[in-house]
């Protein structure tokens, strides 16, 4: 029986470009991970969308003196496409302003204000008197009170990760005007995380196998002790309160409601489907698995908010592992689209193939520890490593095979240890692989697939199937039908990562159907290949 497997990818801001962080933190991990999924039989829903209510997006409209839905056209556009070049394969991306989203997310309210989890409260908050307007978290900016960062802004420090309130900073100012914000009175509905915190702490002691950075972080802040947060704001660009308690000016601030698109993205993928109840199988099922592709400074969201969310609504399913990725850096500063550091995808994209950048990323992964990128390691990596030794063993078999077997897959004699050796090594590699692609220890399964390459070419250069043809053309053949065998096996490690090209091979190999080496039917065509990348010339 399939496993109902749920993909959740974080939302990004449809604010201005994403770059290779964004890309190397969430984005990827999350297609190489449901991609393998689909290979191994699972039932796959992979879905994710632009945020479109993050105060980013207003913030950047009105320095621009445009609209809020000018800059979500703008950029949520160029987001698709970007995901369309790089192969990711969504089963729904879409955005937190449909109809839909807004309905979701504000029968949770309703549900969780019916069960007690949600109250109103007085409290001040920061106020531009020059702009004569309530500031939200992204309004302002400050020292950060834990580690002393002078640029952390009011939701959340960049530096240490903490997510903040506004009123916490130290020497906070308004991106408004500039001036120091006075407190002022007023009234929001609050979400009791408070309510929660026993039952998150039992919850996350039950996980297994989630990455210590991730369970560590969430644990802490079950000791400290969750505190209740303001759900609302004073905002004219946001979701629509369901009740009229607080009169007009107030919205769903974006924090509670973008962690509420993954459902709201898995009803509105069941409706597409035809069948409106079909989401349930990912949401209430008793064998489904659920995984949440996210960057570390959203792990407090995602290991504390929203289960809190979710045990406050009703009986969903929580999170079955968190994989958070650590961060990317470029020159030592940690990558980030609002200070403009670090290449972007459009950048990237314009350097490098699509699958080259997937490879490249892939290879350096952040699973445990911040990691350093360059345009230079990227062009390392593939030269020296994508091209020389998975892209010139595909050509040089299949080249071998064209010339020497009249262009098709030869009928192979009886196989010596060589063969057996090298085939068993491939099979063993894609067993070892599954173990660590289901562990999301993407960058291993990687590296395992290299090492499966390398296996290959250490075989044929062990067997010399140029010379062989020469004195025994029959043991020539068998050695080239096992080398094409063991790259059938190969492609199908490299298939997660490698969407673009794994089609080309499909053209000539047939298409991979399960997370297994198949065999090759002999006679098939094998036309002349040309090269499945290129290398890479930066100064050209």
């Amino acid at each position: 029986m399939s496993t109902p497997i749920l993909v959740a990818v974080a939302w990004p801001y449809a604010s201005g470009s994403r770059h290779l962080g964004h890309l190397a933190g969430a984005y990827l991990p999350a297609d190489v991970f449901a991609r393998y999924q689909r290979l191994a039989g699972n039932d796959v829903l992979m879905v994710s969308g632009s945020d479109v209510h993050g105060t980013p997006i207003t913030v950047r409209a009105e320095e621009e003196g445009v609209t809020a839905q000018d800059i979500v056209d703008r950029y949520h556009g160029e987001i698709v496409r970007q995901w369309d070049e790089l192969g990711i394969s969504w089963d729904l991306y879409t955005t937190t302003g449909t109809e839909n989203h807004a309905r979701v997310t504000q029968e949770m309210f309703l549900e969780q204000l019916r069960r007690g989890h949600i109250d109103r409260r007085v409290s001040k908050q920061l106020y531009d008197p020059e702009a004569e307007r309530f500031l939200p978290d992204r309004y302002v900016e400050g020292t950060c009170p834990h580690c002393g960062y002078g640029e952390a802004r009011g939701d959340q420090c960049d530096n240490c990760g903490r997510t903040l309130d506004a009123t916490d900073l130290i020497d906070p100012r308004s991106k408004l005007s500039g001036s120091t914000p006075e407190l002022r009175e007023t009234e929001h509905f609050y979400y009791r995380y408070s309510d929660f915190n026993e039952r998150l702490a039992e919850w996350l002691d039950t996980r297994e196998g989630w990455r210590p950075h991730v369970l560590n972080f969430a644990k802490s802040w079950t000791t400290e002790g969750l505190h209740d947060r303001a759900i609302t704001r004073d905002i004219e660009w946001g979701i629509d309160l369901p009740v009229d308690d607080l009169g007009p000016g107030k919205r769903i601030y974006v924090w509670y409601d973008a962690v509420i698109g993954y459902l709201s993205a898995s009803k509105e993928w069941a409706a597409g489907t035809g069948d409106p109840e079909a989401w349930r199988r990912w949401w209430e099922g008793d064998d489904a698995r659920s995984y949440y592709f996210v960057g570390k400074d959203n792990i407090p969201f995602h290991c504390l908010f929203w289960p809190a969310q979710l045990m406050g609504a009703g009986d969903l399913n929580l999170p079955t592992d968190v994989p958070a990725n650590q961060y990317v850096t470029f020159k030592g500063g940690k990558a980030s689209a609002s200070r403009g550091v670090g290449l972007t995808i459009e950048q990237a994209l314009d350097r490098f193939e699509p699958d080259a950048i997937r490879f490249a990323l892939a290879a350096a992964f952040p699973e445990h520890a911040d990691t350093e990128v360059s345009e230079d390691e990227i062009a390392r990596r593939i030269n020296e490593e994508l091209v020389a030794t998975w892209g010139n063993l595909v050509n040089r078999v299949l080249s071998m095979v064209n010339k020497n077997c009249e262009g098709q897959v030869p009928d192979p004699g009886e196989l010596l240890g060589a063969d057996r050796a090298v085939l068993d090594e491939v099979d063993e590699a894609l067993r070892s692989a599954a173990a660590q692609l289901e562990a999301v220890e993407l960058k291993a399964g990687l590296r395992t697939a290299l090492a499966a390459a390398q296996a290959v070419n250490g075989y044929l250069s062990e067997t010399e199937p140029w010379k062989v043809l020469k004195v025994d053309e029959q043991r020539g053949r068998t050695i080239l039908h096992t080398a094409l065998s063991a790259v059938n096996g190969v492609r199908v490690l490299f298939a997660p990562y490698l969407p673009f090209s794994t089609a080309r091979l499909a053209e000539v190999l047939g298409p991979i159907e399960r997370w297994e080496r198949s065999p090759i039917a002999t006679g098939a065509p094998i036309p002349k290949p040309t090269p499945l990348f290129g290398k890479v010339d930066l100064d050209a």
